[in-house]
């Protein structure tokens, strides 16, 4: 494995780019799984952001599949590195980098990296996110700025390096990984709700600035997830027990959501099936929220 570092960002890859011949360019598909396909993605590039977790894993090995060149950008290098890994091992391609996403220099030079090697980016998921159980007024400054760095300004700092290219080429999707606390709010989630609903606002309104310029913006809001993320959020042994089956009870479909239960919905809202859908925000809840 190749590890190259400069400027706060570390790209892995185990393959070098790979270049198209005129023959391979006439031919209709190069999907590593036949079994899946939605119109318009094979050959297509994205950045993911927090690609190396277990939704964002999910989302990337289902962009490979469709032939998307998928740039995993994590903090944790060692996950993005793994969820390259197994893209590589099903014959896609993909490119690790590891930045903070709360750092606009850091995203700039990561984007820059990953289109060099990659084309210019027409997929944009924002999929980052962190979040830490604790009443509003129990709470600290502290733990709001990290909340509102990861959860807000990382998205904010991606859509104004990214998507500023997509409207200048005319051509991009976004899809917004928002939660349903920003819907409809959660209890000892106020600023992680509140950050989510901010993201869910501030996408209609791009979308409403680049509908004429080619560039398609959505949100997708998952209930609750059964990933790391959510079992460190109601905590471990009995106490986190308690908390899934109340909330499986809960769900109409009496079950917690799974990483699986998302990409196929963010590939639909990434391809030409997709293209006058825009400032849409769509729950993935097992019908625990019902929006009009």
């Amino acid at each position: 494995m190749a590890l190259t570092k400069s400027h706060g960002y570390d790209l892995v890859s185990q393959k070098s780019p790979r270049s198209w011949t005129a023959a391979e360019l006439h031919k209709p598909l190069f999907l590593t799984n036949p079994d899946v396909s939605v119109r318009g993605l094979n050959r297509m590039t994205a950045i993911v952001t927090g690609g190396g977790g277990a939704i964002g894993r999910a989302i990337c090995r289902r962009f490979a599949d469709e032939g998307v060149v998928v740039g995993v950008f994590d903090m944790n290098g060692t996950s993005a590195a793994e969820t390259v890994e197994l893209i590589h091992r099903g014959g896609g391609q993909a490119h690790s980098f590891v930045a903070d996403i709360a750092d606009y220099e850091a995203v700039k030079q990561g984007a820059a990296a990953f289109e060099r090697v990659a084309g210019p980016t027409e997929i944009l998921v924002n999929n980052a996110g962190w979040d830490r159980f604790a009443n509003f007024l129990d709470s600290d400054v502290e733990l709001w700025d990290r909340l509102i760095a990861v959860n807000f300004r990382g998205p904010l700092n991606l859509h104004h390096i990214v998507v500023r290219g997509m409207a200048e080429r005319r051509r991009g999707k976004v899809i917004n990984i928002a939660s349903d606390a920003g819907r409809v709010g959660s209890s000892g989630e106020a600023v992680y709700a509140g950050c989510k609903g901010g993201l869910i606002a501030f996408t209609k309104s791009l979308a409403r600035e680049l509908a004429s310029r080619g560039v398609n913006l959505n949100v997708v809001c998952p209930g609750p997830t059964d990933t790391p993320l959510f079992r460190d959020f109601a905590g471990e042994g009995e106490a986190g027990q308690k908390v899934a089956a109340a909330l499986e009870r809960a769900i109409p479909m009496k079950r917690l959501g799974r990483p699986e239960d998302l990409p196929g919905l963010v590939a639909f809202l990434s391809s030409e099936d997709a293209s006058f859908i825009t400032g849409q925000v769509i729950s993935v809840s097992g019908g625990l929220t019902m929006h009009g």
